[in-house]
């Protein structure tokens, strides 16, 4: 593997996209105004105490509406003219190299402004009345602008080191977010848990953008874009890895992804707007922007698929055993996630696929998650679904807009997730048969999960605590709700005429056909006989028996390591921590016996000798000069000895 530079990348003809003019006002104004809210409410104090929420919202929302002015203006573009850059500052120096603060806005970046700030709006309004009684309220939402700011200059940096910045930053926010309730252990332990293991993948970013640097002289999208033909297929399979690693971590793929079933101690529209519909997807982001990388190194994408297909089947079998009905949908999470990471891996045939079901589960999933919090809100903040049942009566509209979006992930048309999970699954098998085998079963077992908490939630008996009285919510958390539900159920029109196909086409290039041996109708049918199995097994297995309050404690060991996250944790602990412990104390051994000593025992060693020379000087000003006398004679006694030689 080479690491030189091409010193020649300059001379590459590279496509230039066309300076945003006057729309690079609203591209600043669309980061700009959740920056300032962030700014005035966390440094506001108290006095932003009555208003903060609204001033949040107010920010978010006026960032939807202009990134929606933005979009409608570059759809009415020709193809060749949908890349816009607005060059703002100098950021920083360090010798030749010059990075300045650019904003890149192409298709791909503006369909996630439209997830970013659309989801974001609508989980602002929603935790107006989720935290009304929160006494830190104002800085909730301080948190809120903040990961909403960072999170769009991860998608509008023209760079890698623009991408750092906002990767960083929501690493930040979700750090801030997760911990709010700081005061329970279990959220600060979450908390630290997910930054520490986003730092690891942060490793692979920092280093993958410093091997871009290296290779191409240049960290610009359009500079790496046009020069990476001209690179060793060596280098081109490193950079992708540490992309690859970088995703795993944000994106809480195998094997990081122990961080985010944790991560739900964190307050419930956290859950959605940062691990459903935002920051775990950044990962899917990376890799799909970075199409120019990976097209042309097929030891990465297949390391990307392998990571996809894993933790596609591990969240869905996590989420089976989960009684916490947000960990069962964070399970449910992973998985998602990794059906966009496989199809991000298969190249040009999937990237567009990928992000459609990026979009469709950003609706879908961030509806489930504010549903469940909008249960939790009617069971006394109980999470276990093991003391619910029968609740589709007590919180009807909860209930439908939930149905909606359950209806739309296990894939049933015509809902969103038929659409882009079916796509992924043609693909998976057109590229793969076990690939598209690995696809085809998480559907099934996304069907089962999913329909056991359906199941356990909103019918079977009821199992309600004496006392808790299950009702709707308020009119502030319900409407957002009905919002994600019609969002979840017409996502699939974005497929109408292949349009976001064609729509990603600029950034991805064409997209590669694959031809199925079985007509894509088949295999639609195919897929469905599988969901409805699932659904089958979990009316058999939990809608026909009696649920106990508490779950068994003899369980199979399947069930054991389901409900264990597979040992992940486990694994991690016998790795990585206690080796890290071990070689820690070893290292604090050798620091105190080796180095310790060197220093301590030089400086004793010239303690021990001063002391010596100090006898010397006892004040005595007779001895000092019997001292000079004997020095004089010596002298005299030399100068003799010389003359008489």
């Amino acid at each position: 593997m080479s690491l030189t530079p091409l010193h020649d990348a300059a001379a590459v003809p590279a496509v230039h996209p066309t300076d945003a003019g006057s729309l690079g006002v609203l591209l600043l104004l669309v980061i700009g105004l959740p920056a300032l809210g962030a700014a005035v409410l966390l440094l506001g104090g108290r006095r932003t105490d009555k208003w903060g929420h609204l001033l949040g919202c107010a920010t978010v929302i006026g960032s939807l509406v202009l990134s929606l002015v933005l979009f409608f203006d570059l759809l009415g573009k020709d193809a060749g003219e949908r890349q816009l850059t607005q060059d703002t500052w100098t950021w920083f120096t360090a010798g030749s190299y010059k990075v300045t603060f650019d904003l890149l806005y192409d298709p791909l970046s503006a369909v996630f402004l439209l997830l970013i700030t659309g989801v974001g709006s609508l989980i602002h309004v929603y935790s107006v009345g989720y935290m009304a009684h929160d006494e830190r309220r104002r800085r909730f939402f301080g948190y809120l602008n903040l990961f909403v700011a960072a999170m769009l200059v991860l998608v509008l940096a023209g760079d890698y080191v623009g991408v750092f910045l906002g990767w960083e930053g929501v690493g930040l926010a979700s750090y801030l977010l997760i911990g709010f309730w700081q005061h329970k252990p279990s959220a600060a332990a979450a908390a630290k848990k997910a930054f520490v293991i986003n730092r690891v993948g942060d490793i692979g970013l920092s280093l993958g953008a410093a091997l871009i640097f290296v290779t191409f002289g240049s960290t610009s999208f359009t500079v790496v874009s046009a020069a990476s033909e001209h690179a060793g297929d060596g280098v081109l399979t490193a950079i992708g890895l540490l992309l690859l690693l970088a995703a795993c971590g944000k994106s809480a793929q195998f094997p990081l992804q122990t961080w985010l079933l944790d991560a739900m101690e964190g307050p419930t529209p956290v859950s959605a707007l940062i691990h459903a519909a935002t920051m775990v997807t950044a990962g899917v982001y990376l890799i799909v922007r970075s199409n120019f990388i990976f097209s042309l190194t097929e030891d990465a994408r297949t390391a990307v698929i392998v990571v996809g297909c894993i933790t596609l089947l591990m969240g869905a079998i996590i989420g089976c055993a989960k009684d916490d009905i947000k960990k069962a949908l964070a399970g449910s999470t992973m998985s998602q996630i990794g059906y966009m990471v496989l199809a991000a891996g298969l190249g040009p045939a999937g990237y567009a696929f990928a992000i459609f079901h990026l979009l469709t589960h950003g609706a879908f999933k961030a509806n489930m998650f504010l549903g469940a919090g909008s249960v939790m809100h009617g069971m006394d903040d109980d999470v276990n679904m093991r003391h619910y049942g029968a609740l589709q009566k007590a919180m009807p509209l909860t209930f439908a807009t939930f149905a909606v979006g359950y209806l739309a992930i296990i894939g049933v048309p015509p809902f969103a997730g038929f659409w882009s999970k079916d796509k992924i699954i043609e693909s998976a098998f057109a590229d793969n048969f076990v690939v598209g085998l690995c696809a085809l079963v998480g559907a099934g077992v996304t069907a089962f999960y999913m329909s056991r908490l359906m199941l356990l939630t909103f019918f079977t008996k009821k199992r309600w605590e004496k006392g808790v009285h299950p009702h709707e919510s308020p009119n502030v958390m319900t409407w957002p709700l009905i919002g994600l539900a019609v969002l979840s159920a017409a996502g699939g029109l974005l497929l109408v005429n292949d349009w976001i196909v064609d729509w990603l086409t600029p950034v991805v290039g064409e997209h590669a056909e694959e031809h199925l041996s079985v007509s894509p109708l088949v295999m639609s049918l195919i897929a469905l006989l599988v969901v409805a199995l699932g659904v089958l097994v979990a009316w058999v297995f939990v809608g026909q028996r009696d649920v106990p309050r508490e779950a068994p404690v003899k369980v199979s060991f399947v069930t054991r390591a389901a409900r264990a996250e597979l040992y992940g944790d486990a694994f991690n602990e016998e790795v990585i921590v206690k080796p890290g412990w071990s070689g820690v104390r070893g290292l604090a051994v050798f620091d105190r016996g080796f180095v310790d000593g060197i220093v301590e025992g030089t400086a004793a060693s010239f303690a021990g000798i001063s002391s010596r020379f100090r006898l010397a000087q006892n004040g005595f000003v007779r001895s000092y000069a019997l001292a000079l006398l004997a020095g004089a004679a010596m002298v005299l006694l030399a100068l003799l000895a010389v003359n008489f030689s």
